[in-house]
């Protein structure tokens, strides 16, 4: 039975729930692990939810006298933002594109002006309208080449399990048809009436097989296009930037394989552009008669940029249009007729680079905060002179601008408008570069506000995630001013795993070097201390998915180092999870983490999984999140490591499991509902912190 308690004593707080032990061994390599869990895996099961809910009940409990803060949190938050506020408007064609919130709306409405900013609106669709009735919202929505009709998919659960639809733009009318569980990822012909869409397997999640439509036909006649057998691949589908192909591709960790089609030949046959090699990356698009790469081909660990005549072709005939540099990584590319762009990655800091197309010397972008992100937004036309790439810093909320490619003139679009008295003048911002362990120097980027800093006395916020190398890049979020403006130091540590600090950064943090990654992050967090930036006794961390992974790490190696910990929606239980191919992104990810029915890959992971690795001993507090209809991390991986760590730790400090049970991996969907969770999470530091107001 599932044994729980709320009673409150006479002095003492709520009892927390306490799972029941089932235990499970699971054999591997002639290892046994038990698992006294196991059974918290099923979702279906009244006693799981049961757990859940109680574990809600009591984590409302515990933070029942914080309510009053998360509630000025809540609305200092809310009071930042522009509530009626819109995006910059896109030019496509005859159309301006933007989206824009109406004053108390939970959701966007996605609206276009025909030919002029001065024309009358169309709302194409009203997102609050839409999500009436739904505890979650998401949608993906595609226009057609001719404007007149779109492709639109919702998910209302959160699993990303969408369903398609489409709509004539011209009535608002939605046709009959309807495709679904979906993945949302949709690319039309040149014909204005079909569509390829991608399927995920129905277990597993991975995105395996793309089909094609015709508007105007039941989905009962679509046609299965491709479909990806090798279970470490996932495919999707997307157009040219120059609208005359379509591109399937199909990759995993560590190699893509790009089929094309043209655009105007909507039932003509995928071609292979260049087939799969272990090891050999690329990204594809198109500019007058020739494809560009950026690839890695010939050892290019940073990636170069290459093209070759549209079509199939043999890497080793490819052109290089920007070679290889050891120490820039090309992060991305946009082609226009009269320039090349580029987004690279030096010394951890993003520069775009614009070349003219005619050999007239190239130039940087730039940009003078010591720790920001500029990142190359929508740019249609390839005709253009003028690009268009959004910037931000951790003291400059997100800032769209145009700049002439030739004239070098920039032109700020719009910045996102923060309420209230906020001045960036009144926070500073520091990028650092600390020495690891090993004699690595690991960037950390941090922000506070200066007339609350006090060397070696500041509460500090740590933040980390260091996977796929997925960069993580300093950008402002209005709602951290809540926690930066009650004296938090706020840092984010640019660890191996990621790939600030290009390819190899990555290479080295993960599969057998994974142990970097956590140690990184112990690292940077002591030099913060050494450096005054923070309380020795005030240091907190907090990271999500990968990043859980992270925290449940570093909470097993340095218990001593943290006084609260938040981990989202956490991959803890690596071994069993990545033993078990059923579950979504398994199979994909042995090029990350590793294949453990190898015993190598195996004894490694075990090494460090954090519900492996929980022992008897003293825990720093912590708030563990998660999502019931989470596709990513399943919800059970947060639940079981809570209920082992209650079974085994030995300290009184706080441990918090909260569920979001009608959502997923990325937390509410709704606008405000998110900030609630985020002023949950900040009540709950400033409440470690002493910090009562």
């Amino acid at each position: 039975m599932l044994l729980f308690a709320l009673a409150t004593g006479c002095n003492r707080g709520p009892e927390p729930p306490v799972a029941e032990k089932r235990p499970v061994e699971l054999t591997m390599h002639g290892d046994v692990r038990v698992d006294e869990y196991y059974w918290l895996r099923e979702r279906e099961n009244p006693e799981v939810i049961a757990y859940l809910e109680a574990e809600n009940a009591y984590t409302q409990a515990i933070m029942r006298h914080t309510e009053a803060l998360q509630e000025r949190i809540y609305e200092e938050i809310r009071g930042r933002i522009k509530e009626d506020d819109s995006s910059a408007p896109v030019r496509r064609d005859d159309f301006w594109y933007y989206t824009r919130y109406v004053v108390g709306g939970q959701y966007p409405l996605w609206c276009r002006k025909p030919g002029s900013l001065d024309a009358a609106e169309t709302v194409l669709f009203d997102g609050n309208a839409m999500a009436e009735g739904h505890g979650y919202f998401a949608l993906q929505m595609t226009v057609s080449p001719s404007h007149g009709r779109a492709a639109y998919a919702v998910d209302t659960v959160g699993r990303r399990k969408y369903h398609l639809r489409f709509r004539d733009l011209a009535s608002g009318n939605d046709l009959d048809e309807g495709i679904p569980d979906v993945t949302g990822n949709v690319a039309w012909a040149n014909d204005d009436a079909t569509v390829f869409y991608t399927r995920q397997d129905p277990e597993t999640l991975r995105s395996y097989q793309v089909w094609k439509h015709v508007v105007g036909t039941p989905a009962s006649e679509d046609v299965l296009v491709y479909e990806e057998t090798d279970d470490t691949f996932s495919v999707y589908v997307q157009r040219s930037r120059s609208d005359r192909y379509l591109f399937l591709v199909s990759g995993q960790t560590l190699s893509t394989e790009v089929r094309f089609l043209a655009a105007d030949d909507p039932n003509g046959v995928f071609q292979v552009i260049a087939p799969r090699m272990r090891g050999h990356e690329y990204d594809v698009d198109h500019l007058g008669d020739r494809f560009y790469f950026r690839t890695n081909w010939g050892g290019a660990t940073n990636f170069r940029l290459m093209s070759a005549p549209a079509g199939p072709s043999d890497p080793a005939r490819w052109a290089t249009v920007v070679d290889h540099r050891d120490q820039v990584y090309l992060d991305g590319f946009e082609l226009f007729t009269d320039f090349l762009v580029t987004a690279e990655r030096e010394a951890g800091l993003v520069r775009l680079r614009v070349a003219p197309w005619s050999g007239e010397a190239a130039h940087d972008v730039s940009f003078d905060d010591p720790a920001y992100v500029a990142r190359i937004d929508a740019n249609p036309d390839v005709n253009s002179r003028v690009l268009r790439f959004v910037y931000t810093s951790l003291t400059t909320p997100s800032s769209t601008y145009e700049y002439d490619m030739g004239t070098r003139e920039r032109t700020l679009l719009k910045r996102d408008e923060v309420l209230g008295d906020f001045d960036p003048a009144d926070y500073r911002s520091e990028r650092l570069m600390i020495e690891a362990r090993d004699g690595v120097r690991v960037p950390v980027s941090l922000v506070y506000r200066v007339d609350s800093f006090e060397r070696g006395n500041n509460p500090l916020l740590l933040y980390g995630y260091g996977s796929y190398g997925s960069s993580t890049d300093p950008t402002f979020q209005a709602a951290r001013l809540s926690l930066v403006d009650r004296g938090f130091v706020y840092a984010i540590a640019h660890i191996r795993g990621g790939q600030e600090m290009g390819r190899p950064w990555y290479e080295d943090g993960k599969l057998l070097r994974k142990m970097n990654t956590f140690t990184d992050f112990i690292d940077a967090a002591d030099a913060l201390v050494t450096e005054g930036y923070a309380a020795p006794d005030l240091v907190f961390a907090q990271g999500g998915s990968a990043g859980g992974l992270l925290m449940g790490a570093v909470v097993n190696l340095r218990p001593d180092r943290w006084k609260g910990v938040i981990a989202a929606v956490p991959f803890v239980d690596v071994v069993t999870t990545m033993l078990d191919d059923s579950i979504p992104l398994t199979t994909g990810e042995y090029d990350e983490w590793g294949n453990p029915n190898d015993p190598t890959y195996y004894a490694y992971m075990k090494a460090y999984s954090p519900y492996d690795n929980v022992v008897a001993g003293g825990y720093p507090n912590l708030l563990v999140t998660t999502g019931l209809h989470d596709s990513q991390v399943q919800y059970w991986e947060p639940a079981k490591w809570v209920a082992r760590l209650r079974a085994m730790k030995t300290d009184e400090n706080v441990l918090l499991l909260k569920t979001n049970m009608s959502a997923g991996h990325g937390g509410a969907s709704a606008r405000f509902e998110r900030f609630r969770e985020t002023a949950f999470q900040y009540a709950f530091l400033l409440d470690l912190a002493g910090i009562a107001n």
